[in-house]
């Protein structure tokens, strides 16, 4: 396997269709967007594993000065079953590790139960906390409440 790397602009349309492959896009997300803001920001990143050309695996990184966050963390369904989603977090942690975050942290989608045992097997536990957030768009704020 080769090493995670981070990604660059040009490879947002990949990334892109890795998450909406994953099930890790919602219609308020706009996964170029969170892409772009994060390869091009100075505290943050995406690290990629590409073989044969493909974007297989992923995880965007950042730290907020407090600690770092781990965010679309996905792999390719055809490449599933074989260790990258670790691969990945390890890459994940790394990274934040070397960016000098004392503490990783990462939101799962209460939709998305079935992953919490794969974090758990990783070290991850709830942190007692309830995650609540204000959309400034009022765009984005409409289609989160239709769920459209």
């Amino acid at each position: 396997m080769t090493a995670f790397v981070p990604l660059v602009l040009d490879q947002a349309d990949a990334a892109a269709a890795l998450w909406e492959e994953a099930g890790l896009v919602r219609p308020w997300n706009d996964p170029r967007g969170d892409f772009a803001r994060a390869v091009v920001g100075p505290t943050s990143a995406v690290l990629g594993l590409v073989e044969d050309g493909e974007l297989i695996a992923s995880a965007m990184v950042g730290v907020d000065g407090h600690r770092g966050w781990v965010y679309y963390v996905a792999v390719a369904a055809s490449r599933r079953g074989r260790g990258l989603g670790r691969a990945a977090m390890e890459a994940a942690e790394a990274w934040l590790l070397a960016a000098g975050a004392p503490k990783v942290q990462l939101m799962v989608r209460g939709s998305n139960a079935a992953v919490l045992g794969f974090y758990a097997r990783l070290g991850y536990a709830d942190q007692d906390t309830v995650v609540l957030g204000k959309f400034l768009d009022p765009e984005l704020e409409a289609l989160r409440r239709t769920g459209a």
